[in-house]
């Protein structure tokens, strides 16, 4: 299997943030998730498409200013 799936705990591992910050987020549509049977499930292939664009993102914002 290719595409590792992460629980919610692990990605707030993996994003140094809180519990409530990734459930308050992922509830607006980011970062990608999706559900099975309630819990939020995160594929990592596309969690790291997301902070590569979140990251290309700022570094062009602060380039411009």
């Amino acid at each position: 299997m290719t595409d590792e799936i992460l629980t919610l705990p692990e990605v707030t591992q993996l994003l140094k943030v809180a519990e409530k910050t990734v459930n308050t987020t992922t509830r607006k549509g980011e970062p990608p998730a999706f559900e099975v049977g309630g819990p939020w499930r995160f594929r990592r292939t596309d969690l790291d498409a997301w902070i590569d664009a979140k990251t290309r993102r700022a570094a062009g914002e602060e380039a411009s200013t």
